[in-house]
């Protein structure tokens, strides 16, 4: 699909304030796949897309996760995660995107998952540090992503448990896993 139509599709369904963060997601994305070597188109539209069903009513969403057999733990966490793989679901549905690298990116990227793609990589640390947010510790990431895509993203991930821990709040199973597995993928090269 091509970048202005998918924009004006997805504009429909976002606030102007997530759109403007999804112009930043998509352009951040785009460097990343350049600079890491990375389609750079499937990382354009995953990213435009990557918010899709964010703003979708948590009833339907939460009827869409129980029919299409999503995994119903889902439904125990914070609706903030409800929008990923929901979103993924829909921009297929209702949109028409096949390509499963770009379904996978908007599927995982408020979890993450273990052994993610490069693409799925740069949509999660993309939606992380596109120039609009401000929160502790994102210049940071955006220093690690300039030099070691796996680094920022771990550091990233270890910000949002840390940030969830002081909050009280659960934490997903799959963030875990995904912390885990970039540790011991990564071992080497996170060792002091």
């Amino acid at each position: 699909m091509e970048k202005n139509k998918a924009l004006a599709v997805v504009k429909e369904q976002l606030t102007d304030h997530r759109y403007q963060h999804t112009i930043g997601v998509m352009n951040t994305a785009v460097k990343l796949a350049e600079k890491y070597k990375c389609d750079q188109k499937k990382a354009e539209l995953a990213a435009i897309f990557h918010d899709y069903a964010k703003f979708r009513p948590k009833e339907e969403m939460k009827q869409i996760i129980q029919e299409q057999n999503m995994p119903v733990e889902l439904l125990s966490f914070n609706s903030e995660l409800w929008h990923a793989p929901v979103g993924a679901y829909l921009v297929e549905k209702e949109v028409g995107i096949t390509d499963t690298d770009v379904l996978d990116a908007i599927k995982y990227h408020t979890s993450g998952r273990m052994n993610m793609t490069k693409l799925e990589r740069i949509i999660y640390l993309a939606d992380y540090i596109e120039p609009g947010r401000k929160f502790p510790g994102v210049d940071e990431v955006r220093e690690l992503a300039e030099h070691d895509l796996n680094q920022a993203l771990l550091q990233s991930i270890r910000n949002s448990i840390l940030f969830l821990i002081k909050k009280n709040q659960p934490i997903f199973p799959l963030t875990l896993y995904t912390y885990n597995s970039l540790l011991i993928e990564h071992k080497e090269d996170f060792s002091e």
